[in-house]
């Protein structure tokens, strides 16, 4: 990476540090607070487990990672909000549309991807984590909607929304079809992409790549393929400015 790449409009993180700094540090203590209880629901429970059958899978776990293997942090499947090329430093977010750091920490790095636009590769993996009852349901959304090319769209409109369904305890999937609705797809192709056992296979090998990188909270990042230990919102914006730097 050329040293040039860090350009004088870079100089300061402040423009992004100052949004939101104080809810998403709380959020993000206590997300850490949790964290060892979601380790022990990952070794045990899916978060596509549900009385939904909609979210009920019969494939294998046949699709799980080696453990002697990790996964790449991004694959041929894996979805990209901001191409910036194949030397760029790539930001890689394992997130749940349900969770509410994540829904905090969207805003940054919105702002982010539009400050390091055509710098910065920016893609996002499913980690819909248990005890979230319409993270699966979020997920198999945004993925039928990428098979449509609206995968930006959908992703935004989940964090967009998420106070309006979050943490509820009742299917949401027809509201995420409303969604579709508004967003001019094809309702029968979308219809057909939530019921087929394909995309969910698809969520769930985003979930099992990230076990297998270590993930056991969300929002979780990797910039350059560096796992970044979130204290504050500025973190991400420090190691994406080191990593140009290089």
């Amino acid at each position: 990476m050329e040293g040039g790449r860090a350009s004088g409009k870079h100089e300061s993180t402040g423009s992004v540090r100052s949004v939101r700094t104080r809810p998403v540090v709380t959020v993000l203590i206590l997300a850490a607070a949790v964290a060892v209880l979601v380790i022990a629901l990952l070794l045990t429970v899916r978060p596509w487990e549900s009385s939904d059958p909609s979210l009920t899978s019969d494939e294998s776990t046949d699709s799980a990672v080696s453990p002697t293997a990790l996964p790449p942090l991004v694959d041929e499947s894996t979805l990209i909000l901001d191409d910036a090329g194949p030397d760029a430093p790539v930001v890689v977010e394992f997130l749940d549309f349900e969770c509410e750091v994540c829904g905090a920490v969207y805003p940054v790095m919105e702002e982010l991807r539009g400050e390091y636009d055509g710098e910065v590769t920016f893609a996002v993996r499913y980690f819909p984590l248990p005890g979230h009852f319409n993270s699966g349901n979020a997920a198999v959304a945004v993925e039928t909607a990428a098979q449509q090319g609206a995968f930006e769209a959908m992703y935004q409109r989940m964090f967009e929304t998420q106070s309006e369904w979050g943490e509820g305890r009742e299917s949401e999937a027809d509201r995420f079809r409303g969604y579709a609705q508004e967003l001019g797809l094809d309702m029968a192709v979308y219809d057909a992409g939530v019921a087929d056992p394909a995309t969910l296979a698809r969520v769930e090998q985003d979930f099992q790549a990230g076990v297998a990188l270590g993930v056991d909270r969300t929002p979780t990042i990797f910039v350059d393929g560096e796992r970044l230990e979130l204290s504050q919102e500025s973190d991400i914006e420090t190691a994406i400015q080191a990593a140009l730097a290089e």
